[in-house]
């Protein structure tokens, strides 16, 4: 039987991406949806409101960073750093 099958390891960094572009995406969809020029809001909802999608894209931009870093590796002449 060909395909593949639950035992055989599948790739590590899809769900990370995914996940990864999910967050991009939810962040970014929360960072226009608090324009303080579209609607007036209380300076506390604006301001949460913005650090939230600004957690979310940071958060989302390192994890597909972390993802792009383990397929592509590092680039060379770059060192990796010695773990204690």
């Amino acid at each position: 039987m060909s395909g593949t099958s639950c035992e055989e390891p599948g790739d590590a960094t899809a769900l990370p991406a995914a996940l990864g572009l999910c967050l991009l995406s939810v962040g970014g969809w929360l960072l226009t949806t608090a324009r303080p020029w579209r609607k007036p809001g209380t300076p506390l909802a604006l301001g949460l409101g913005w650090t939230v999608s600004c957690a979310l894209l940071l958060t989302g931009l390192v994890l597909m960073a972390r993802c792009v870093r383990a397929v592509h590796g590092a680039p060379e002449g770059v060192e990796e750093p010695a773990d204690g």
